[in-house]
């Protein structure tokens, strides 16, 4: 096993990705908590983590909960030996829709709590440390209808950078991995009739060079990867886990 003897923090880790790199990193060792926002969704993550998984209600987007956070796994785990900041929302709309409402949440979550999130917790990790960040494809090509989400991935990219060689000298290692499409609930979070989702669906499977959707559990395997020491020598890089879809 790859993690045993280590903690680690998955934020967004209720559902897709997030959840199914917590269950690979129990499996693997390590002792988790995850975050999520929805008491539902926290509630069906219990039932395949288990009563020794720590699992917390925490708005990522909120720098009060955010500092809560991170004094509960003070408390409950005295350190943390690998970050995983996972959590993310899209809201798909053209330019001329997007209201500042939907600016700012996404904004808010997908980049400024990532940001505050990781400055929190510098101080639970420990030497040896790892951070894996989890970007998207749409960090590097267009997406119509995604552009707030798509910008605030490329910004999660650079930040995997900058903090990469700020960090280094604590011995903190940042990452990042980077999914195309994957089945995930996000995809039923977008609003969208039964057939323009089936349809969307469709579409992207048509382009996508191996003619699937991915599975969380695939861009999972990448994270621990990336989380454990099989990657000691990877600083400041991107994972891209997509099925061939950004070569195009």
């Amino acid at each position: 096993m790859k993690l045993v003897g280590k903690t680690a923090l998955i934020t967004g880790g209720s559902s897709g990705i997030g959840l199914a790199a917590a269950k690979l990193f129990q499996d693997q060792g390590a002792r988790v908590a995850i975050t999520g926002r929805s008491t539902e969704s926290l509630a069906a993550a219990r039932g395949v983590l288990g009563d020794q998984a720590l699992i917390l209600k925490s708005d990522t987007s909120n720098l009060g909960e955010i500092r809560s956070l991170m004094d509960t796994l003070q408390e409950e785990f005295g350190h943390l030996d690998i970050l995983v900041l996972n959590a993310g929302v899209a809201t798909p709309a053209p330019l001329d829709a997007v209201s500042e409402e939907s600016f700012d949440h996404m904004l808010n979550t997908n980049f400024k709590g990532v940001f505050f999130t990781l400055q929190s917790a510098v101080k639970l990790l420990r030497e040896g440390s790892s951070v894996v960040i989890t970007t998207s494809i749409a960090n590097q090509l267009a997406s119509v209808n995604f552009s707030v989400y798509a910008a605030c991935k490329a910004a999660l990219r650079s930040l995997v950078a900058s903090l990469a060689i700020e960090l280094i000298p604590k011995n903190i290692r940042v990452n990042a991995v980077s999914p195309g499409p994957i089945a995930t609930p996000m995809f039923d979070r977008f609003g969208l009739s039964d057939e323009l989702s089936r349809a969307n669906r469709e579409r992207i499977q048509g382009k996508s060079p191996i003619r699937r959707f991915g599975t969380p559990e695939e861009v999972a395997r990448a994270i621990l990867f990336l989380a454990s020491d099989e990657a000691s020598y990877m600083v400041g890089e991107e994972i891209v886990v997509d099925g061939g879809m950004s070569l195009l």
